[in-house]
């Protein structure tokens, strides 16, 4: 089995890598800070992907951020700031759509294939209780309308793929540890092994759908 990792020098995309060759797949990991991959720069990205020859069983987007150009999230409207939301959408709606564009013909269509994008809890609606952190929420709510609408079109043509938002929780890592508050948080490994489980029980099925650590279906 062959797996390509997006955002692999991250806390949770390095971990997916360690799950993923702990059994026994053979792994591509790109990232920017080791090939340039900058998610942000569709040049970046066209180069760096159309260098990659093959096709992969299993991909998953591990990039995003909650600060972005040094802009903390937002606690309340008073404090929203349009270039600090078009940098959430560049770099968390936008960079995972540029890299699924140029991905998809990697993807293959003779067998079953999944493509996993991580999003978060915060970018549902529907569970929208507390409000604040406007540009990173809408940001992942658009990312969650980009995989749902990908979902569709590759039900087209890929019919033995699935394509899937994931939440992986709160995980422990530097960009989180400021925000963590009184939610319980687990490593980056242990996010990882979650995550990897849920994608063994996702197939066409499921594809367009937003789970859970757990499994659970998030609402939209």
């Amino acid at each position: 089995m062959r797996a390509l990792v997006i955002g692999a020098s991250g806390g949770i995309g390095g971990a997916v890598c360690l799950g993923l060759r702990a059994r026994g797949w053979e792994m591509v990991g790109l990232s920017r800070s080791a090939d340039g991959l900058d998610v942000t720069d569709e040049a970046a990205v066209a180069r760096v992907l159309g260098a990659v020859e093959g096709a992969f069983d299993l991909t998953f987007v591990a990039t995003g951020g909650l600060e972005v150009g040094g802009f903390r999230p937002e606690k309340s409207v008073k404090a929203l700031d349009g270039a600090a939301m078009a940098a959430q959408f560049a770099l968390n709606a936008i960079g995972p759509a540029l890299v699924l564009k140029h991905v998809w013909r990697m993807v293959p269509r003779d067998r079953p294939a999944k493509v996993a994008v991580l999003s978060a809890r915060v970018a549902s609606i529907g569970d929208n209780r507390l409000g604040g952190w406007h540009g990173y929420r809408a940001a992942k709510a658009a990312l969650n309308q980009i995989v749902r609408t990908c979902a569709v079109e590759l039900a087209r043509t890929h019919p033995q793929a699935a394509l899937v938002a994931l939440h992986p929780g709160t995980v422990s890592t530097p960009l989180t540890a400021a925000y963590a508050g009184g939610h319980p948080t687990v490593t980056p490994e242990v996010a990882a092994e979650n995550l990897l489980r849920v994608l063994e029980g996702v197939g066409p099925a499921q594809s367009g759908q937003f789970f859970d650590w757990k499994g659970e279906v998030v609402p939209w």
